[in-house]
């Protein structure tokens, strides 16, 4: 644990800003998180403009959550990966390749999650428009 000292506190501090420097990274050098972080402002625009309930805000946020995490741990297995292997390895692309998977089925995840929250008030607001 660490000490309650003003070096402790800077040290402490200065982790979150490390973290950002990460996030800011992977936003700059990875198309996949620009893509992520494009939807996700697209799905929250989406939630604000219908209104959605506490929990179903929840939900969305849970799942945009995993999604990025889980490109965020995939951009760093796909660093630490090309930094100890950088020839081609069938373990290096078995690597990757897994981690690739990860951030599919949490995407695919993140879609069911969306048809969830979405198809009811979006249906409403079709039957809206037709009537």
């Amino acid at each position: 644990m660490v000490k309650n000292t003003a070096a402790g506190h800077k040290k402490f501090w200065h982790s979150f800003r490390y973290a950002v420097q990460g996030i800011v990274a992977a936003f700059k050098s990875e198309l996949n998180m620009k893509v992520h972080c494009g939807l996700t402002l697209i799905v929250l625009a989406a939630a604000a403009v219908f209104r959605l309930p506490a929990s179903k805000w929840m939900l969305l946020l849970l799942a945009v959550t995993l999604v990025l995490s889980t490109e965020l741990l995939n951009t760093a297995i796909e660093a630490t990966i090309d930094l100890v292997s950088p020839e081609l390895h069938p373990l290096a692309k078995k690597a990757k390749d897994t981690a690739a998977g990860a951030v599919l089925l949490m995407a695919v995840f993140a879609v069911i999650v969306g048809i969830y929250v979405f198809y009811g008030p979006v249906m409403d607001w079709i039957q809206g428009l037709m009537s």
